[in-house]
């Protein structure tokens, strides 16, 4: 486990703000590529409460820190795990198992950010609650990708099934 103890409240907030706005632009990046309505409709559900969780921490980074200006780095030295793509071959099924990790490392890091906030129950059980829905991203992700690797199994043995007659 990371020792975020290391770190001060403004990187921990900013790389809290930056890891949502990347989740964010993957699942709307991802709605738009994938062909199934209903995984499209659950990655952009998924985009919309990253986008929620980015403006809450946003307004706890202001209320912490009134007198500074919110940049967010393109880097931060908070080590969250990043999905990558490396290219357009890669199965959806890998990118929705690189985004289970994040949003296992995100559920961690709020647990954590929330001991940051011991005397203002308000933010801490905000953050704890943020836990909580990123294990529910986690589930989510976790029964899509079941789904991807049946569907990416089947077209691989089965490479003629979509023809129709």
């Amino acid at each position: 486990m990371i020792d975020y103890s290391i770190f001060d409240l403004e990187e921990l907030l900013k790389a809290a703000i930056k890891s949502e706005i990347d989740s964010k632009n993957l699942y709307l990046e991802l709605s738009k590529k994938v062909k199934n309505y209903l995984l499209q409709d659950k990655l952009k559900f998924l985009a919309k409460e990253e986008g929620l969780h980015q403006a809450t921490i946003t307004k706890m980074f202001k209320q912490e820190f009134p007198r500074k200006e919110l940049l967010i780095p393109k880097e931060t030295p908070v080590p969250l795990p990043e999905v990558k793509i490396t290219n357009e071959d890669v199965p959806i099924s890998k990118i929705l198992e690189q985004a289970m990790v994040a949003e296992k490392a995100a559920h961690d890091f709020y647990l954590e950010l929330s001991k940051f906030f011991e005397k203002d129950l308000k933010v801490k059980n905000t953050l704890n609650y943020f836990a909580t829905m990123e294990m529910g991203h986690y589930k989510i992700l976790e029964v899509e990708k079941q789904s991807m690797e049946s569907y990416e199994e089947a077209d691989e043995y089965w490479p003629m099934m979509h023809i129709g007659p």
